[in-house]
């Protein structure tokens, strides 16, 4: 089972994740420390799974529910495969590839992402 996770608070108004095979890990709302000035303090984060063969159909309903204002992406790891996801964005690369984690960064950085949420696992 992969896991993946959206933030609440960065879901586009009106958004509604459905219609697909998830599998509910965990809620979670806690206070960050570092946030970008668009974002809440606070964030709520809901943790599902999903089977490897719904990746993409996954990955592109996340790309369609992330708000594109205040900084907002997910992530998910596939074997060797990193997958970030912004509004309307999926980015993939090979694990450890520094080069395109590099220009995925540069891009996280022209949305709106701040460098202290740079973290995503790899």
């Amino acid at each position: 089972m992969i896991r993946g996770y959206i933030i609440v608070e960065g879901m586009r108004v009106g958004a509604c994740l459905d219609g697909l095979p998830l599998r509910l890990v965990t809620i979670e709302r806690y206070e960050m420390q570092s946030t970008a000035p668009t974002q809440p303090r606070v964030w709520t984060t809901v943790e599902f799974g999903f089977d490897q063969a719904d990746a993409k159909r996954v990955a592109a309903a996340l790309a369609a529910l992330i708000s594109a204002e205040g900084g907002w992406y997910t992530n998910f790891t596939i074997d060797e495969e990193v997958w970030v996801i912004f509004a309307d964005r999926i980015f993939r690369y090979h694990r450890g590839d520094g080069k395109r984690r590099a220009e995925v960064e540069e891009y996280a950085r022209s949305v709106g992402v701040p460098d202290s949420q740079l973290d995503w696992d790899e």
